[in-house]
């Protein structure tokens, strides 16, 4: 007789700090509603890696880099579908709403699945307060009458009312926001490489000249590809939002083994072949990178009217996909955390539509407060809660990698028929990502841009550990005096 746990149940792997029996006890995500379709999963996948940092910030990187950028997206898009793999292959064998965090917690100890959670929800309720102000700027372009800080209430307050309507009305807007890139991007690519090639009317054919000329494809030196890495690797998170998501539909791990197998050719196509194409058009030194944005400027170039208002449009689309998402991923790691009893009980509640209420008004609340704190203090509160989650991206990442080395062995002897998604040449790749993440941390503390954030986030991390570890302990003196 098979005695598999069911999904969610996941037995804590020998060697792991054993802690008393959690709040959650049930299976993962119960009480969710799986109001999540196939499609809904499908373009939140491939709308998860495009975020408005690939439309608006890459121009620094190519500024940095030179043609050379290139090369640092291509070492850390690597990196990233390693992490989904690994995450992948726990995911598709154990769907949970909070995904990673609560894999730490099986396998690593309790400690780390409630460190990486907290830090994680904080990452995204402060990005929900960029957002917000970023969409509210454009919004302020266009309809000026109407203040910045009312556009960025409004749009708060429509996608905290979509939230909390249901997991289906957050899968209608993400699919329709990120259909939207999606075709951008791909519109972009299509006419971009006619553009190189010389195919499109008034234009010359430039090939590869750009990549090669202009001092070279290093013209700051190789140094810059690292230096690089810091400006484009974060530009990657959201990437494992469909494996918070999966939870919530019918086939969870269906849907995350394609998510998982699709990664390569998406990062592929949407990062390395539209900047690419972008390098190629442009010399890596022109002003219009940074003054107009990577593709706008490319776009300019080309000679397409209204470049710049195009590509507004797709920014707002962009940042409002982003704040979407943000606001359902830190809800539903919330909703985790106090399922496993390590945030208030009610988080764990959802009510007749199916969706944490609490959790979701918790997130927005504290999005609300930074998105004030950016009007107001942007140079001392808001730098420091922007700082101090700088580094949260690869914190996850190297956590995702440790649970994957501890959590293989459990899947493969315990629920080897779900074992669906493996990673390539484990443990070794394991080690190469866990080598390569700490290398990057260490360089942010040697780089003079990246040094305040990395110390900030460890700070940070250090304090909700400690506090992770005093609840711990206290919750193990009640176990053992009742």
């Amino acid at each position: 007789m098979s005695t598999q746990p069911p999904p969610g149940t996941v037995k804590t792997v020998k060697g792991a700090k054993d802690t008393p029996e959690a709040p959650d006890a049930a299976p993962a995500g119960e009480g969710l509603k799986a109001g999540l379709k196939n499609r809904h999963l499908s373009m939140i996948a491939i709308g998860g890696v495009i975020g408005a940092g690939l439309f608006v910030g890459s121009g620094a990187g190519i500024a940095k880099a030179g043609p050379g950028i290139l090369i640092s997206y291509a070492i850390a898009g690597l990196l990233v579908v390693l992490v989904m793999r690994m995450l992948g292959e726990m995911a598709a064998a154990d769907p949970s709403s909070g995904s990673f965090s609560a894999y730490a917690d099986r396998s690593l100890g309790h400690w780390a699945g409630f460190t990486i959670g907290w830090l994680y929800w904080f990452f995204w309720v402060v990005v929900l307060a960029v957002e917000a102000t970023a969409a509210a700027a454009i919004l302020t372009e266009w309809v000026p009458t109407i203040p910045q800080w009312a556009w960025a209430l409004l749009v708060m307050i429509v996608l905290t009312v979509t939230n909390l309507a249901s997991v289906g009305s957050y899968g209608e807007f993400e699919f329709w926001f990120a259909g939207i890139k999606v075709v951008a991007i791909a519109a972009f690519i299509v006419i971009a490489g006619l553009a190189v090639f010389g195919v499109l009317p008034d234009t010359e054919a430039v090939g590869v000249s750009h990549l090669t000329g202009d001092g070279g494809f290093l013209p700051n030196g190789p140094g810059t590809i690292l230096s690089g890495m810091l400006l484009v690797v974060f530009s990657f998170m959201g990437s494992e939002i469909v494996t918070l998501a999966a939870g919530e539909s019918a086939e969870p791990a269906k849907m995350v083994s394609r998510a998982t197998n699709s990664v390569i050719w998406r990062i592929g196509i949407f990062y390395l072949g539209s900047i690419a194409l972008v390098v190629m058009l442009l010399p890596w030194n022109s002003q219009a990178l940074l003054d107009d944005g990577p593709y706008v400027a490319a776009l300019n170039e080309i000679g397409i009217a209204h470049a710049g208002t195009i590509m507004d449009v797709i920014v707002v689309t962009a940042v409002l996909s982003c704040l979407n998402s943000g606001l359902y991923t830190a809800s539903r790691m919330a909703f985790s955390l106090g399922q496993r009893g390590d945030a208030p009980k009610a988080f764990a509640r959802v009510n007749k539509r199916g969706v944490p209420a609490a959790a979701i008004w918790s997130s927005v609340a504290f999005g609300f407060v930074a998105v004030i704190f950016n009007y107001t203090s942007p140079d001392t509160v808001f730098e420091f809660l922007l700082n101090s989650s700088g580094a949260v991206a690869l914190f996850v990442w190297l956590v995702i990698c440790f649970s994957q080395l501890r959590m293989r062995p459990v899947i493969e002897r315990e629920m080897p028929e779900r074992h669906t998604v493996r990673m390539w040449l484990y443990p070794y790749l394991t080690y190469a990502a866990i080598g390569l993440i700490i290398f990057i941390l260490g360089y942010m503390l040697y780089d003079d841009e990246g040094r305040e954030k990395m110390v900030l986030s460890l700070v940070v991390g250090a304090l909700v550990l400690v506090t992770g570890l005093l609840l711990d302990r206290k919750r193990q003196r009640a176990a053992s005096s009742s």
